[in-house]
């Protein structure tokens, strides 16, 4: 379990099964700017943990309470670039939970994995993600045109990046 000042990240395991497919399933958890996910049951998420992708999914739940509030997942290692992305119950949103957990991951995947840079993609109209990603450090890189289908339509896509000499150590794991 990694943990900041508000935030656990756990990796996710059966215990979380429920929260995970109802959060999954959620339309209003990823919001207006994100494509709709295929609908999930419990028993295809319990597939996932059976055999496992290269996707890792944490739960970002609140430190005192134990109350989970979110998800953060890395996929996609290809030529030393992982990428990452978050969804944070709305809310929970604008407590800075989501900045937590970002750095969070941020500092466990450049200490753990030999890679050299760490990469998102959030919605241009998306100021909040784009206020998270840059508060950790993560620059912008440009836009995607039409690179995701959101609720029926190719919208574009703002690339963001954070590479491991701009990251130089830890910022949270070293309280």
């Amino acid at each position: 379990m990694l943990a900041s000042k508000k935030i656990c990240l756990k990796l996710r395991d059966r215990e979380d099964l429920d929260f995970f497919v109802d959060f999954w399933n959620n339309l209003e958890y990823y919001g207006k700017y994100e494509s709709i996910m295929p609908q999930m049951t419990k028993t295809e998420a319990e597939k996932q943990l059976e055999n496992p992708s290269k996707t890792a999914y944490f739960i970002i739940q609140k430190k005192k309470s134990g109350k989970k509030i979110g998800l953060i997942a890395h996929f996609g290692e290809l030529e030393g670039s992982i990428t990452v992305g978050y969804a944070i119950m709305p809310s929970e949103q604008g407590k800075d939970y989501g900045t937590e957990a970002l750095q969070l991951m941020v500092d466990y995947l450049f200490l753990a994995k030999e890679i050299r840079r760490i990469q998102a993609n959030t919605d241009p109209e998306n100021k909040a993600s784009q206020r998270i990603l840059e508060k950790v450090g993560f620059v912008r890189e440009g836009l995607r045109h039409k690179s995701s289908f959101v609720q029926g339509d190719w919208r574009d896509t703002v690339a963001y990046a954070i590479l491991r000499e701009e990251w130089k150590e830890p910022k949270i794991l070293k309280t």
